[in-house]
């Protein structure tokens, strides 16, 4: 309760000071620099957790990913299902319970988070966003797989200017 009041203080005094917004102090990514880059563009509306968190305990979460279908089928987290972002596809939620344990992706944040705020408009009551995103995923070396669930080393970096934030040697950039 205390880091969501926290988050909610943060949030508000960004909105009214303009200045961004501080990443939870129990989420990090390896590098400063990037960690910089996700203070200036998440509001940290949705709440956050780190890579190694969702990786000790993936089943217990759904897992979404909310990039376009052309960087999931490069690669994405093991068990994650296609939702999209710029038509995302909220059909595939229609069985799933509203409290169900949610965590969405994107490359760096930026969309899961966007998406994560339709998702909570849309009664969803447990959604996090994934600090970092895939490119924190690759950065830690855990695993991704291709469309055919085959393991890869590839990763969709969206465009040149956005692979930089994947570490040299942690995957094979493409977009």
């Amino acid at each position: 309760m205390r880091n969501l009041i926290k988050i909610l203080f943060i949030s508000v005094y960004g909105f009214i000071t303009g200045c961004s917004a501080q990443a939870p102090s129990h989420v990090s990514v390896r590098s400063e620099k990037f960690n910089s880059k996700l203070e200036f563009l998440l509001n940290f509306s949705v709440p956050v957790i780190d890579v190694k968190s969702l990786s000790r305990n993936a089943n217990d979460y759904l897992i979404l990913d909310a990039r376009e279908r052309e960087e999931f089928d490069v690669s994405h987290i093991e068990g994650a299902r296609f939702i999209g972002y710029d038509e995302p596809q909220f059909e595939t939620l229609a069985e799933t319970p509203k409290d169900q344990p949610i965590v969405l992706y994107c490359s760096v944040g930026y969309r899961s988070e966007k998406l994560g705020e339709k998702l909570k408009k849309r009664g969803f009551t447990n959604v996090s966003n994934l600090y970092g995103s895939i490119f924190e995923w690759a950065n830690e070396d855990l695993p991704l797989v291709d469309k055919d669930n085959q393991p890869t080393q590839k990763i969709h970096t969206y465009n040149k200017r956005w692979s930089k934030w994947v570490e040299e040697g942690k995957a094979e950039k493409v977009w």
